[in-house]
């Protein structure tokens, strides 16, 4: 786990692997061209092994990747990078790794790389979306035995998260929020109406979209739990579906189940309200929390 979490070591290892062959080298001929042994390589190839940023510079070298963009996206997969060299874009959320289960620190690295995220949320505001009163009510009854400090600690997490909103290069938000996520009470009423006022607010940047899926629309697909899209510039084999459980995420990174969520999604936006009358029905239920 040192040189990444779990998903992104894999993420990067099968990139990696694909431009070993679009390079026509196998991976005893890239070895020795490091003077490496060929173990090393397929261990960063299979994700057993995290990479250093210098290792993987190395790797683009030998494979003759010359694309400033995709280097940097798969040096910062490894927690490093050209534009950050220290690899200090592990992150913020690197000072709180003892807290932060495996789990969460993935999910929280996969959404500082990513351009853009598509999320289903059907029972509460997704967490980029959340103020920290909200957040911190929706937390302590999830964990309702959390000491007091670590729950200040995971509400300070969840609101840092945001940041990527409103980056130089932001994180585009595409949410559907079923009816239920804004009717269900959250805390007191005052919490509910700053959250719905956040999230009209939020709605307005032009990085995010935001939608509301109607109980006029029905059941239009057979999808009955929340889940988010990842994808990253450039390389659509990078994208990943994660799935959220009472005590972990499931990550989905096989084509067919990308293209299943991703033609759910479709479906899910289609049925939604537009953007416009989304704003207009948050409005009036927050009128009268």
């Amino acid at each position: 786990m040192r040189y990444g979490p779990a998903v992104r070591r894999r993420k990067l290892g099968e990139e990696l692997r694909r431009q070993r062959d679009l390079a026509g080298l196998t991976s005893g001929e890239a070895a020795r061209r490091l003077d490496w042994h060929q173990s090393k390589v397929s261990r960063i190839e299979t994700g057993r092994s995290g990479a250093k940023p210098a290792d993987v510079a190395r790797l683009l070298e030998v494979y003759g990747v010359t694309d400033p963009q995709l280097r940097a996206l798969l040096e910062a997969l490894c927690g490093g990078g050209a534009s950050d060299p220290e690899g200090s874009r592990r992150g913020w959320w690197y000072a709180y790794r003892d807290l932060l289960p495996p789990a969460y620190r993935d999910f929280i690295s996969l959404e500082a790389e990513a351009s853009a995220a598509y999320t289903l949320e059907t029972t509460v505001v997704p967490g980029l979306l959340q103020t920290a009163d909200y957040a911190r009510t929706v937390t302590r009854a999830a964990l309702p035995d959390l000491p007091q400090d670590q729950l200040d600690t995971l509400v300070e997490v969840r609101i840092a998260r945001q940041s990527v909103l409103r980056d130089a290069r932001p994180l585009r938000l595409h949410a559907v929020l079923d009816e239920a996520v804004l009717r269900r009470g959250v805390g007191d009423a005052g919490v509910m109406r700053a959250q719905l006022r956040q999230l009209a607010e939020m709605a307005a940047l032009p990085q995010v979209r935001l939608q509301v899926l109607p109980f006029s629309a029905g059941m239009p697909i057979g999808i009955t739990g929340p889940f988010i899209i990842f994808s990253f510039p450039h390389i659509t084999d990078l994208d990943v579906v994660v799935l959220d459980h009472l005590t972990s995420s499931l990550y989905l990174e096989r084509k067919e189940d990308l293209r299943a969520y991703s033609s759910a999604f479709d479906v899910l936006r289609t049925n939604a309200l537009s953007p416009e009358d989304s704003l207009i029905l948050i409005s009036k239920i927050g009128g009268g929390a």
